[in-house]
C-alpha cells in the first residue's frame, strides 16, 4: 500500500482524507466525465483511491485515465469474475473501502441498489458495502421527478450508512434546465471530508438553521469602504455541515472569498452592508430552530456616504467625522428570539481572548459563544483552520485546539444540538 503526502491545501492542519481508503463507483451518466477531477484531487490530498466503472460509464470515462490518476487498477465489468482472483472482486473492494463515493448515481444504479439487484460489479459492490457511502445522483430532470426514482431516493435516505447528496439545478447535458445536476466536484470533496469527520449523522433532519457569514462593507464613497478580512469560510462550512446532517439552511452572507461551489444546496441571501444583513435576518429568524452568527459585521458606518469619490485631500477630514455605530445584530436577534430558539455567537479577538470573550458572552445573552484569536498563525480570518474557546451555559468554557474549520463546524453543530435537546423538554412542559 502506498503512502503519499498531500500536495493540495486541505480544510485543516491535518487533512482528514489523507491515508483514507476511498472507493469511487462511477455509473452511467454524462456527469461521469467530472469524476477524474475528483479522483485526482483525492490522490493529491493523500487518499488511497480505487475506481469501478459501470458498463455504461465505460463508454464515457477512460479506465486507463482513472487508473493513471488513482495510481491503482480501475475495475470494469469484465473484471467481476476471474480465475486469477482468490476472492470475489466485489467483496474484496467492499471490505477494502473505508469510505465510498458513488457518483454520478444514475437512475438505473439507484434502482439496482435499493432493490438489491446484484447483477453488475458496481451494483454488487454497493450492496456488499458496509462502509459509509456518499451518494450523488445525476440525471435528466424528468427522470429525477419520476415517481419510481423519487420512491427509490426516499428509501435510500433512510439507510443509516448512506449520506444522500441531493442534485442541484442548472443546465443539464440534455439542454434542459432543471433539477438533476450532480453536485460539483468541489462539493463532492467537501461532503467526503464531512463523511469522514461526522459519518452519516442526520441529527439535524427536520430542523432549520439560519447562518450569517462573511464581512459587511460600509461605503465611504463609491470607491472606498470600511470592512474586514473575513472570508466567510467558517460560516459557509457551518451551513454546509448542517445541510449534510439534514438541516434546512438559510445563509445570509456578505461578500465572500470562498469556493463558489460550496454554496450549492443552500438558500443564499447575499448582502453587502450591515443594514442589508439586518433586514435579511429579520424575516428569517422566526422560522429558525437555531442561529449561528458567524458574520464579521463592521462596527461603524458613515451616516451619509459620499455620492462622488472624495479627493485625497478631503479623505482625512471625512474619516474624522460623521460616523455612527452599527447596531448590534447578535444582541438584536437575542432580544427578539422565540423561547425555544438557540443562538450561537462568534467573537474574533486578539490579545486576552478568553477574558474578552467572557465579557462579550455575558453582554450578548446568546446560548453559546465561540471565541477565536485572529492574531495567531493559521487561525481566524481567511485561514483554513481555527482554534479558541466555546463558552456555554453555567459558565462552561471548553478550549478547542487548532483544527480544520469543517471539523470545528461539526463540533459547533453538536454543541448547538445539545443545547436544543436540553431546552426541548422545558418547552414541551410549558405547552398546554
Amino acid at each position: 500500500m502506498r503512502s503519499e503526502t498531500p500536495v493540495v491545501s486541505s480544510l485543516g492542519p491535518a487533512d482528514p482524507l489523507a491515508g483514507r481508503r476511498v472507493l469511487v463507483l462511477i455509473s452511467g451518466s454524462i456527469a461521469a466525465v467530472k469524476l477524474p477531477l475528483v479522483v485526482s484531487a483525492l490522490v493529491q490530498r493523500g487518499a488511497l483511491v480505487r475506481c469501478v466503472l459501470s458498463p455504461s460509464a465505460e463508454r464515457l470515462v477512460s479506465a486507463v485515465a482513472l487508473a493513471s490518476l488513482s495510481r491503482a487498477p480501475c475495475h470494469i465489468e469484465s473484471d467481476q469474475w476471474s480465475h486469477r482472483a482468490a476472492r470475489p472482486l466485489h467483496i474484496e473492494l467492499a471490505e477494502w473501502a473505508e469510505v465510498v463515493l458513488v457518483a454520478p448515481l444514475s437512475a438505473t444504479s439507484l434502482a439496482r441498489w435499493v432493490q438489491g439487484l446484484a447483477d453488475t460489479l458496481l451494483a454488487s459492490t454497493l450492496i456488499a458495502c458496509e462502509a459509509p457511502v456518499l451518494a450523488a445522483p445525476a440525471m435528466n430532470s424528468a427522470m429525477w421527478a419520476a415517481p419510481a426514482v423519487r420512491r427509490n431516493w426516499r428509501e435510500l435516505q433512510g439507510w443509516e450508512h448512506v449520506l444522500p447528496l441531493e442534485p442541484g439545478s442548472g443546465l443539464l447535458a440534455c439542454d434542459r434546465v432543471g433539477d438533476g445536476r450532480m453536485a460539483a466536484p468541489e462539493l463532492l470533496l467537501l461532503a467526503l471530508e464531512s463523511l469522514v469527520l461526522a459519518g452519516c449523522r442526520r441529527d439535524w433532519r427536520g430542523r432549520r438553521l439560519l447562518v450569517s457569514a462573511g464581512p459587511t462593507r460600509e461605503p465611504l464613497d463609491p470607491a472606498r469602504c470600511l470592512t474586514n478580512f473575513s472570508s466567510g469560510r467558517m460560516g459557509v462550512l457551518l451551513a454546509q455541515a448542517a445541510r449534510l446532517r439534514g438541516a434546512s439552511v438559510d445563509l445570509v452572507h456578505g461578500p465572500l472569498t470562498v469556493v463558489p461551489e460550496w454554496l450549492e444546496g443552500l438558500r443564499c441571501h447575499p448582502v453587502v452592508t450591515a443594514a442589508e444583513m439586518e433586514a435579511a435576518l429579520g424575516p428569517l429568524q422566526g422560522g429558525a430552530d437555531a442561529i449561528a452568527m458567524a458574520a464579521a459585521v463592521a462596527d461603524h458606518r458613515r451616516r451619509a456616504p459620499q455620492a462622488a469619490k472624495l479627493p485625497k485631500q478631503a479623505l482625512t477630514d471625512a474619516l474624522r467625522s460623521d460616523w455612527e455605530a452599527v447596531p448590534d445584530l447578535l444582541a438584536g436577534l437575542v432580544q427578539r428570539r422565540p423561547p425555544a430558539q438557540v443562538i450561537l455567537g462568534f467573537a474574533a479577538q486578539s490579545g486576552e481572548v478568553l477574558e474578552q470573550a467572557r465579557a462579550k458572552f455575558a453582554r450578548k445573552g446568546c446560548d453559546l459563544l465561540f471565541a477565536n484569536p485572529i492574531d495567531r498563525t493559521d487561525a481566524g480570518f481567511g485561514a483554513a483552520s481555527n482554534e479558541g474557546w466555546l463558552l456555554g451555559p453555567g459558565e462552561r468554557q471548553r478550549p478547542i485546539g487548532s483544527t480544520g474549520k469543517l471539523a470545528l463546524a461539526h463540533e459547533l453543530l453538536s454543541a448547538l444540538a445539545e443545547v436544543m435537546a436540553l431546552r426541548a423538554p422545558v418547552q414541551a412542559t410549558a405547552d398546554p
